[in-house]
């Protein structure tokens, strides 16, 4: 058994265990089927208001196992540190936040493997209004929008480096690159792990696919920048003509030609 799994038997305890805990779910790998040894353990926990305003966070994470550190993200969330770098995270919110569920893009996994707690049915209710997929671009104008954000990140990218911001053209790019997947993942019809597309990406769009990829992520480094830039150009252009081609839509031709003009000089008439 990995040790996520003693972790999360151990929070199934404690929820169960805990009158002013009104309901708890699950998310992530263990929920999905999809966990290995360097998945994480993730919870929101739903307690009533009062208790809410007085609960000791920190004391109830103690309680789930040793914890070598503890720290609130920028989404709000309790990230845990336990023994072996095992990282976990814990959402604490109020019963009222419950409804609030309904509003996620998609469930991430069954109903009832996401259930921990549910004393007033509140949380199924709101788990069952959701998609079993989120939803992905269909139209021309959607479709346009997801690449037309591509080539905004892009477009940064190549103006920071230029100017000898290497370091923010790599952050500019790492955005271009989420986009770049999105791309990727529907043009090819692979949209599985739409939400965090770089997930398992190198076994959901193979080899062929992922290579070129691979070649956008890069050094600090002025060559690597201005190349890394150039291939996610090359890669997403593919990708724009090929989904405005799929949802009727029309790529911005004037705009493929002042990129290509800097980020692809071969492609320049002689």
């Amino acid at each position: 058994m990995l040790p996520q799994e003693h972790l999360i038997a151990r929070v199934r305890e404690l929820c169960q265990a805990d009158e002013h805990l009104v309901a708890a779910l699950t998310y992530g790998s263990f929920a999905q089927g999809e966990a290995d040894a360097h998945s994480d353990v993730e919870f929101w926990l739903f307690f009533g208001a009062n208790h809410a305003r007085a609960l000791d966070h920190r004391a109830w994470l103690d309680r789930v196992g040793p914890i070598r550190h503890v720290v609130v993200n920028e989404f709000g969330s309790h990230v845990v540190f336990f023994p072996n770098l095992v990282r976990g995270e814990f959402h604490f919110a109020t019963a009222g936040d419950i409804a609030s569920v309904a509003g996620w893009p998609a469930r991430s996994a069954p109903v009832d493997r996401m259930i921990v707690l549910d004393r007033t049915g509140a949380l199924r209710q709101a788990l069952d209004a959701l998609p079993a997929r989120p939803h992905l671009p269909a139209g021309a104008k959607e479709v346009d929008e997801l690449c037309g954000r591509f080539a905004n990140w892009l477009v940064l990218a190549y103006h920071v480096a230029q100017r000898g911001e290497l370091l923010r053209a790599v952050d500019a790019l790492s955005h271009a690159q989420r986009h770049l997947l999105w791309m990727a993942r529907l043009a090819e019809g692979r949209t599985g792990h739409w939400l965090t597309p770089s997930r398992r990406a190198e076994a959901d769009l193979g080899t062929e696919l992922v290579e070129p990829l691979r070649r956008t992520v890069t050094a600090a480094e002025a060559g690597a920048v201005g190349e890394a830039i150039a291939t996610a150009w090359a890669c997403g252009r593919r990708f724009w003509v090929a989904l405005a081609e799929r949802h009727g839509g029309e790529v911005p031709q004037e705009l493929f030609t002042d990129l290509d003009a800097v980020l692809l000089p071969e492609s320049r008439p002689a």
